[in-house]
């Protein structure tokens, strides 16, 4: 297989080409304000709609530009995913309380559908279903039996594939079968990004966007924010930057580890590459502990592949190889098709690996997402928006925790994470001789 052409491979993400990042024009920053809210992407903005459309004063502080981070890096996928199986959270938070995270995961999943719907947000949003590929005859027989908890506890339509069906779903022989979910879907998520910020600003939130928050102060009525723009006092302060939280919140830094992750995308693809590839166009994902996604592109035109990058700095281009072989690995006759992008946001990982609802010294936290934001990050800040207005419409989130442990020897700087990485691509390659051997 030939190697990359960096020269040819844009680094910005393909999403930027329909839905460039939109452009906030600068406000005065208020005095004061009901809510300030760090962090502008999903979160942030859907917190501050939450507030601003119940009559709540709102400022939101980007950093970046608006949406620069993970809300417009992200593939797409409407999964609201846990990365602990069922097993696994059943022992760490008890049965009642797993099934309570699975069932709010398809709540947040229905809620978003109406909300693009409600408010009428063009991205592209399709309900096409999610294919899980098993690399090997056990990863198939866990699938199976986690599809039939599924439909028993959640009622959702999900069912197990035999390896001699999957080419109905998928042009390939890597996987040993594997399970689809009808509830999962696809997005654009550039234009979410857009819709969101149209609707939190014609609210009437103060959203400001290249700003830094550089300090915050209590106060006795609330906080005292510190900002690159000017200061500014709020009776409340929310929390919302996940994989790209800075030094300015060191106590929540070490506890939330930004991982790198990157897609690839393919130059266009023949109709008939497409639905030899993709036959039945839906969400893509493995039993894999690197965490490979695909999806076709919203026109589908061409193929964008994601997985977790696992380096720390600088832009490499190994990350970018070491995608594109894998990708060819799923689909050899595809494997000397052009890449046209590649570009990776941080995701936010916690010690319990689970999204996370807390209070810690008077701030509220919606953070921690895990790789699953597209779903999660505007359901938990929304919720927090709730709490915040006392509004007790809704039962409480299952995700109300206390706050992450920190993690020991980190106070920012992720320099385990090649050393992870490599102890993942070692037990992946062990889980796949295991479906080679079969």
């Amino acid at each position: 297989m030939p190697a990359s052409n960096p020269s040819a491979i844009c680094p910005a993400p393909y999403w930027w080409e329909e839905a460039p990042l939109p452009r906030v024009e600068p406000v005065p920053l208020p005095a004061r304000v009901d809510v300030a809210i760090i962090g502008g992407g999903y979160a942030g903005l859907g917190a501050a709609l939450t507030l601003a459309r119940a009559g709540r004063s709102v400022a939101v502080f980007e950093r970046q530009s608006i949406g620069e981070g993970a809300s417009t890096r992200n593939g797409g996928m409407t999964s609201a995913s846990l990365r602990p199986s069922l097993s696994q959270l059943r022992r760490s938070f008890g049965h009642a309380r797993a099934v309570a995270m699975l069932k709010e995961g398809k709540d947040a999943r229905e809620e978003l559908y109406r909300f693009l719907a409600e408010e009428r947000i063009n991205c592209d949003f399709q309900l096409s279903g999610l294919f899980d590929g098993a690399v090997n005859p056990g990863d198939y027989d866990d699938l199976a039996r986690e599809a039939d908890e599924r439909r028993e506890l959640l009622g959702i339509d999900t069912f197990a594939v035999p390896r001699g069906e999957q080419h109905a779903y998928i042009g390939t022989d890597f996987y040993h079968g594997g399970s689809v979910r009808r509830d999962i879907g696809g997005l654009h998520p550039g234009k979410f990004l857009v819709g969101l910020l149209e609707r939190t600003r014609a609210a009437g939130a103060g959203v400001h966007e290249k700003t830094t928050v550089e300090g915050v102060r209590h106060e006795v009525d609330g906080f005292e924010l510190s900002t690159s723009a000017g200061r500014l006092r709020s009776r409340e302060l929310l929390v919302c930057t996940n994989g790209y939280t800075d030094g300015a919140d060191p106590w929540l830094r070490r506890r939330l580890v930004p991982v790198r992750s990157r897609i690839i995308a393919t130059a266009l693809l023949t109709p008939g590459q497409m639905a030899s590839a993709m036959p039945a166009g839906m969400m893509y994902v493995d039993t894999r502990k690197l965490s490979y996604y695909y999806r076709p592109s919203p026109d589908g035109t061409r193929i964008l592949f994601g997985g977790r990058d696992g380096t720390t700095a600088g832009d490499p281009q190994a990350p970018t190889d070491h995608l594109r072989a894998e990708f060819a690995r799923i689909f050899p006759g595809l494997a000397d098709v052009a890449l046209s992008h590649s570009w990776f946001g941080h995701v936010a990982m916690n010690r319990h690996m689970i999204p996370r609802l807390f209070v810690h010294d008077g701030i509220h936290y919606a953070t921690g997402f895990c790789g699953s934001g597209v779903v999660w990050a505007r359901w938990l800040a929304r919720k927090a928006a709730l709490r915040l207005l006392g509004d007790k419409s809704e039962p409480p989130s299952a995700f109300e925790f206390a706050p992450p442990p920190a993690i020991p020897l980190y106070r920012g700087k992720p320099w385990f994470i090649p050393l992870v990485y490599a102890l993942y691509e070692a037990q992946d390659k062990k889980a796949v001789r295991r479906g080679v051997s079969f």
